[in-house]
């Protein structure tokens, strides 16, 4: 699975907003949900490419899908 890139914790919040997920609270970590399925984004600048890889994969995104979003 080829690796995403670290990306600020705005520019996930951001990409996850077009897919339909809203921010249900915020502290360390912004929690966002669509309903389903529960991501929670560290506040972090960059975020880990790692992370950033598990997040898109339970928002069941493809590595290529999520930086079309970018």
């Amino acid at each position: 699975m080829p690796k995403l890139p670290g990306i600020h914790h705005q520019d996930a919040v951001r990409v996850f907003a077009k897919l339909g997920y809203r921010i249900a609270r915020q502290s360390g970590h912004i929690v966002m949900s669509n309903g389903a399925t529960r991501l929670i984004i560290p506040r972090g600048n960059p975020i880990n490419s790692m992370t950033m890889g598990h997040i898109a994969k339970a928002a069941k995104l493809t590595p290529e899908q999520f930086r079309e979003l970018l």
